[in-house]
C-alpha cells in the first residue's frame, strides 16, 4: 500500500476533451480511502486552475493545489536556486502566472534566469532576447523536451522543438525540468512531504511518465490507455514495476488487497 500517488493527465485520466474509461473511479477511490495525490503533467501553458476546470468538466473534482505542471515546478526550482531571481520568458499564461506567484522578476534584459515553455505566439525577437541573455550568463532552463505534441491536425512543434533553436544559436544545454527528468517529480515529493519509496507513479507513456518514476527511484504503474503499448515495453530493459490494461484493475488489485 502506498501513502500516496503521483498522476498523468493525458493518456491516463483523459484523451483530448474525453475521460478514460476508469479516471473518476480511480481518483474517487483514492478521496475514499484519503490517499493524498498530486497529478503531474509536462504542461506549461495551463494553470493548475485551469486544468482543475477541465477535469472538474469530466467529473473529476480536486483542488488547483493538487496539480503539480511542469511551468509550477520549474518557478520552485528557480526559487529555490535563487529567491527573487529576475528571469527573461518564454511561454504562456500558466508559466507567467507560476513564476509571478513565486516571487520571480519579469525582465528582459541583464537577467539570471532564461525560461522557456510551450509558446504559440513565439516570435523571432522572443528568440534574439533570449539567445542574448543566455550569451550573457543567465542560466539557461526549459520546461519539458517534449519534442511534439499531439493535435486534431497531427503532430505539432513541442517545447523540446522550441528549446532546440536556442541551444543551437547558444551552443547551451539547458536544464530541463517536466518528466522524464527527476526535477519535477522531486518538486511533487515535496508537496506530498513523503519519500520516493513511499509514493506510486501512474502514467500511460513509458517515454515520460514511467522514466520519471524511475530516475526518481518511484515504483510506477504503466496504464495501456493511452500512449505506449505492450510491443514498447517488450523491448525496455527497466520495466514498470506493474502493468494494467485501465485503471478499473489496479482498483479491483487494491480491494483484494484489502
Amino acid at each position: 500500500m502506498y501513502k500516496a500517488y503521483c498522476i498523468d493527465l493525458d493518456g491516463t485520466m483523459y484523451r483530448g476533451t474525453e475521460r478514460i474509461d476508469g479516471a473518476k473511479e480511480f481518483v474517487d477511490n483514492l478521496k475514499k480511502q484519503d490517499t493524498p495525490f498530486v497529478f503531474v503533467t509536462n504542461n506549461s501553458s495551463a494553470t493548475p486552475a485551469a486544468v482543475a476546470s477541465k477535469l472538474a468538466a469530466m467529473d473529476i473534482h480536486i483542488h488547483a493545489s493538487q496539480i503539480m505542471t511542469s511551468a509550477l515546478a520549474t518557478a520552485q526550482y528557480i526559487k529555490r536556486e535563487k529567491a527573487n531571481a529576475s528571469v527573461y520568458m518564454i511561454g504562456e499564461e500558466g508559466l507567467e502566472e507560476a513564476l509571478l506567484q513565486n516571487q520571480l522578476r519579469l525582465r528582459e534584459e541583464a537577467v539570471d534566469y532564461v525560461v522557456i515553455g510551450m509558446d504559440r505566439d513565439l516570435s523571432y525577437e522572443k528568440l534574439a532576447k533570449a539567445s542574448v541573455c543566455i550569451q550573457n550568463g543567465a542560466k539557461f532552463i526549459s520546461t519539458n523536451k517534449d519534442a511534439a505534441i499531439p493535435t486534431e491536425r497531427g503532430f505539432l512543434p513541442g517545447n523540446g522543438s522550441l528549446t532546440s533553436v536556442l541551444t543551437v544559436c547558444t551552443g547551451v544545454e539547458p536544464t530541463f525540468i517536466g518528466k522524464p527528468q527527476p526535477q519535477i517529480m522531486e518538486e511533487a515529493l515535496t508537496t506530498l512531504g513523503l519519500e520516493a519509496q513511499e509514493v506510486l507513479m501512474v502514467g500511460d507513456n513509458y517515454e515520460t511518465d514511467i522514466l520519471a518514476g524511475i530516475h526518481t527511484k518511484m515504483d510506477t504503474l504503466m496504464v495501456l490507455t493511452g500512449y505506449s503499448t505492450k510491443e514498447d515495453l517488450a523491448v525496455k530493459y527497466d520495466q514498470p514495476t506493474y502493468i494494467m490494461n485501465n485503471l478499473f484493475e489496479w482498483i479491483e488489485k487494491r480491494q483484494e488487497e484489502e
